[in-house]
């Protein structure tokens, strides 16, 4: 497999497109960290990834999204057609936007869900036509360039979000606000708060109402979504950077950094230097 092998059209460091054509081609060949919004389309192949530590197979035509800050990993692969998109948040402007298509809508920052969707023959044909005129566009030197790149970007984003709405059940807004409302509490605070309480205070209801309100939905309780979400975060801070363990603990909201390691190593059998060391 080799890297160089992808083609990559490119808009000022915000928004690009990659493109893979060969069978000994790869996506990537070491553990990266994203630094911006990515939608991958392996059109041709399939193999084993890594996102964010949990591992997830395919097999011909998927469509996975990723957001900043996600771990992603190629554990196996044998691609032979595949494209990146990849840009920026300023790029995309995402609150002129619905918010179905935005980037904290149904296909970003999702960091729980299974990333992956399949489309059909119809809507393959879609994205292949809009990703056609993409690229063309990328070869152009006009001066309305960004809007024809951000316009084709979005018509790919609507037809991948009608793609999972057709093949996930989304559930209505009203069941799952609070859910969201939780969701997008713990993203913005998970370092600073890490009790129900604290956040069924901010959000006005009781701890009780949202523990019944995750098990009519089925997913985990609060507190452990509160928990997995700062552990994702420890095992990020571990691999991507030179941060002491004592540090990523002060970083993550814990005034004891012996305390840390035993929350660490009891969710994950290891302790985060021997994680480290591992991984």
């Amino acid at each position: 497999m080799a890297v160089q092998d992808i083609v990559k059209y490119a808009f000022k460091d915000t928004f690009s497109v990659s493109t893979v054509q060969f069978e000994k081609a790869c996506t990537i060949d070491h553990n990266e960290q994203q630094n911006a919004y990515s939608i991958y389309w392996i059109k041709e192949g399939k193999g084993t990834y890594n996102i964010d530590f949990e591992q997830y197979q395919f097999e011909d035509n998927v469509l996975f999204f990723l957001s900043p800050g996600q771990v992603f990993t190629v554990d196996s692969e044998q691609i032979k057609t595949a494209y990146k998109l990849s840009f920026v948040r300023d790029f995309y402007c995402i609150q002129t936007h619905d918010k179905e298509v935005a980037c904290n809508g149904i296909l970003f920052n999702n960091i729980y869900e299974t990333p992956f969707v399949k489309p059909c023959e119809k809507d393959t044909k879609k994205l292949s036509f809009i990703l056609e005129n993409l690229i063309e566009e990328f070869q152009q030197n006009e001066t309305a360039q960004y809007d024809m790149l951000q316009s084709y970007l979005k018509q790919f984003i609507i037809c991948a979000v009608r793609v999972k709405k057709e093949n996930h059940v989304i559930k209505e807004d009203i069941e799952t606000r609070l859910f969201k409302d939780f969701s997008l509490l713990v993203e913005q605070n998970f370092r600073t708060l890490h009790s129900v309480t604290a956040y069924a205070n901010r959000l006005g209801v009781s701890p009780k109402s949202i523990t019944k309100h995750f098990q009519k939905l089925g997913t985990k309780t609060p507190s452990d979504f509160i928990k997995n979400r700062i552990l994702l975060e420890a095992k990020r801070q571990l691999i991507y950077t030179d941060k002491s363990v004592k540090e990523i603990a002060f970083e993550l909201g814990f005034n004891d950094p012996a305390y840390f390691t035993r929350f660490f190593t009891k969710a994950n059998s290891k302790s985060p230097l021997q994680f480290k060391k591992e991984y």
